[in-house]
């Protein structure tokens, strides 16, 4: 924050906290009476003679405001509020995370050790750190892959055997630590336009035994070495790449045509964030038994 904006702040703080003293000041005072005049009213009148005395605040009223403002000279001396001033105490945001970060490190550190000699197919057959696992995916995988793991449109099913960068321990091990940036890019120019992605939407359906056009899916042919630099010229995918398998029954986004076509033209980009410096190595080594597991290749 710059020095002009800090004294702004400080400035309107103090301002407002001023004002209110002279305010709750100025309208405590009792307005002394001359001889022979009545009780001064505010105005108001309700049902013919009920009407509305224009008396200072009760004193315990008034003191409770005063405390409001003693109380905010208080916290604003001891924590951050007034501009650029960190207050004596120096408590920030981060301060008060790293703080409470360290405090459940060491609290559940000594739990999560335990599992440190373990193999990742041993974890998952270890109901501790399963259900240790499942409440860490509750917390941080659920949003996006669901709380079943089944995925979303765009997000993939953890529970199937279609695997973007391959399905064994090591590879899983090292999505959830890494995370990982998959990309296609636009092929609309590559392919001949317009025609060609509707071609090539057919020859894609094709490949995973969905109704298609047989004329228009032969058309794509001579087109479809572009794609198989990264899909293979069978179809079947690259987990190198994260190229998708489009022979099987396992669609990120769906197999209607329009969604193909928009995939092959538009391209699409995924990132899975990487969670090493959110988990640490343990409970990352847990959370890939867990989507192991998931995945049906550990018998419980």
């Amino acid at each position: 924050m710059s020095g002009f904006w800090s004294f702004f702040i400080i400035a309107l703080t103090v301002l407002n906290l001023v004002a209110a003293v002279w305010l709750l000041m100025a309208t405590s005072k009792s307005k002394g009476l001359p001889q022979g005049e009545t009780v001064e009213t505010t105005g108001h009148t309700w049902d013919g003679d009920l009407q509305e005395f224009n008396n200072p605040l009760p004193r315990w009223w008034l003191w409770l405001f005063y405390l409001t403002i003693v109380f905010a000279v208080i916290y604003l001396i001891l924590y951050p509020g007034l501009g650029n001033f960190a207050g004596v105490l120096g408590w920030s945001q981060t301060g008060q995370y790293d703080t409470e970060v360290e405090i459940a490190d060491s609290r559940y550190g000594e739990f999560f050790a335990q599992f440190a000699d373990l193999e990742i197919s041993e974890l998952a057959r270890n109901d501790a750190a399963m259900t240790a696992a499942d409440n860490i995916f509750g917390n941080n995988c659920a949003a996006c892959h669901g709380s079943a793991g089944r995925g979303a449109v765009g997000f993939p099913n953890l529970t199937d055997n279609a695997w973007l960068y391959g399905g064994s321990e090591d590879a899983i091990l090292l999505s959830i630590r890494n995370g990982r940036m998959g990309a296609m890019p636009p092929m609309i120019d590559a392919i001949g336009g317009d025609a060609g992605v509707a071609n090539m939407v057919e020859h894609v359906r094709s490949l995973g035994g969905l109704e298609h056009r047989p004329e228009m899916a032969e058309a794509a042919k001579a087109s479809w070495a572009v794609c198989a630099a990264c899909h293979g010229m069978d179809g079947k995918g690259n987990t190198a790449l994260g190229a998708p398998n489009l022979t099987d029954d396992s669609w990120l986004y769906g197999t209607s045509r329009d969604v193909i076509a928009y995939t092959i033209a538009n391209g699409r980009n995924n990132q899975m964030p990487a969670q090493l410096p959110l988990l640490g190595e343990e409970r990352s080594r847990v959370m890939a038994a867990y989507v192991l597991k998931l995945s049906g290749q550990v018998d419980d």
